[in-house]
C-alpha cells in the first residue's frame, strides 16, 4: 500500500548521505541474500539492472498527504472520480458481490479504494519498480531498511510471477496495479480471484479479490460503521482527547462526557477516536472506529482514510440512484 509522508525537513537533514561506500552496500546485500535467500549473484545483477532517480526522490518528500485537509480533500472526490467509480462498481458488479459474500468488505470500499490508488487502473504508475526500491533502499537513509526489505521481495516476487526484473511498473515507493500494492503485501494479500492459476493485480478481478483480501486479513467488520461527524461543546476540552497515534484509543463514553455529540447511538464501551480535520471554514471533528482504522492499514494517513471513507459514501448513494 502507500507510504506514510516523511517532511522534506528530515529528508534534507539525510541527503548529505548521498551515497554510502561500495563496502555498505556490499553488506547490504548479504543481509539481504540471507533473508531472502536469494544468491548474492542474482542480488548484484539486480542492483546492476537498476537506476537511481533523483525524481523519486523528490516525490517522497512532498506527498499529497502533507497537504491539510481543504487542500487534499479535493483532490480525491471530484465528479470525475465518483462518476467513474459508478461505472467500475456497474461493470464489475457481480465480481463486487462475490467479493462481499465470501470476504465480508462492502463494494463501495473496494472501489473507493482502487478509484483513490489508480483511478481505476487508468494511472498505475510509471516508475519501473526496480529503479523505486533500489532508490529508495540504497540512497534514501530515512526509510532505507524498509525500502531494502521490499527490494528483497520483489525479487522474490519476479520469481514467483515468472516477471523480468525490469518489467513491472508503479508509483514511485514501488507500489504496483490496480490497488498499488507493494511487493511484501502482494506476496501476502494478493489472491487469484479468477482461479487461472495466477494473481495478476494488473487487472480488475485479481485485483478486487486482493483488495477485499487485503482488508478481510485486517478484520474489516462487515456490520460496523466508519466515522461520524462530531459536534463539540468545548474545543479545548475536545483538542484535549486528541492523539497523533492512528489507533483507536478511547470509548463512546469517554468521549461523551467530554462534550463531543454525533447523530448515532453508541454503546457506552464502543472503541472510538477523536479525529479533527483543517477545512477551510476552521476544525472539522470525527468520531471514528475500528473500520477507519483498517482502513489506514492500507495507508498510514487519517487524510487518506477520510478521502476514501467520503468517497466510498458518494460512490454508494449515486450507484444506488442509478439502479
Amino acid at each position: 500500500m502507500r507510504l506514510a509522508f516523511l517532511p522534506a525537513a528530515l529528508w534534507l537533514a539525510f541527503s548529505a548521505q548521498a551515497a554510502e561506500p561500495d563496502s555498505e552496500q556490499q553488506r547490504w546485500l548479504d543481509d539481504l541474500a540471507s533473508r531472502f535467500e536469494l544468491p548474492l549473484e542474482e542480488l548484484e545483477q539486480a542492483v546492476a539492472q537498476a537506476s537511481y532517480q533523483q525524481s523519486i526522490i523528490d516525490a517522497m518528500t512532498r506527498p499529497a498527504e502533507a497537504k491539510p485537509w481543504h487542500q487534499y480533500r479535493p483532490i480525491f472526490l471530484t465528479e470525475k472520480r465518483l462518476q467513474q467509480g459508478v461505472e467500475f462498481w456497474q461493470q464489475h458488479q457481480e465480481l463486487l458481490a462475490r467479493a462481499e459474500q465470501e470476504l465480508q468488505v462492502p463494494a463501495q470500499i473496494i472501489v473507493a479504494i482502487i478509484g483513490v490508488e489508480t483511478f481505476y487502473g487508468a494511472h498505475m504508475g510509471g516508475h519501473r519498480v526496480l529503479d523505486a526500491l533500489y532508490t529508495l533502499g540504497f540512497h534514501y537513509p530515512p526509510r532505507a531498511d524498509f525500502f531494502r526489505s521490499e527490494f528483497g521481495h520483489y525479487l522474490q516476487l519476479a520469481r514467483e510471477q515468472g516477471w523480468p526484473l525490469a518489467q513491472q511498473k508503479g508509483s514511485y515507493a514501488g507500489a504496483m496495479g490496480m490497488g498499488q500494492f507493494i511487493s511484501s503485501s502482494y506476496r501476502h494479500y494478493a489472491v487469484d480471484f479468477n482461479g487461472d492459476g495466477h494473481t495478476d493485480l494488473f487487472e480488475a478481478t485479481d485485483a478486487i479479490g486482493s483488495v477485499a483480501n487485503y482488508f478481510h486479513e485486517h478484520r474489516w467488520q462487515w456490520a460496523e460503521d466508519v466515522a461520524y461527524p462530531a459536534r463539540v461543546i468545548d474545543a479545548d476540552t475536545a483538542d484535549a482527547l486528541l492523539a497523533p497515534a492512528l489507533e483507536i484509543d478511547k470509548t463512546w463514553a469517554e468521549l461523551a462526557a467530554a462534550g463531543i455529540v454525533i447523530d448515532a447511538q453508541l454503546n457506552a464501551d464502543t472503541p472510538v477516536k477523536l479525529l479533527k480535520l483543517d477545512s477551510a471554514e476552521g476544525p472539522e471533528y470525527w468520531v471514528v472506529r475500528h473500520n477507519f482504522y483498517v482502513i489506514t492499514r492500507y495507508n498510514r494517513s487519517p487524510l487518506y482514510a477520510m478521502a476514501v471513507y467520503q468517497l466510498s459514501e458518494q460512490i454508494r448513494q449515486a450507484y444506488e440512484q442509478q439502479r
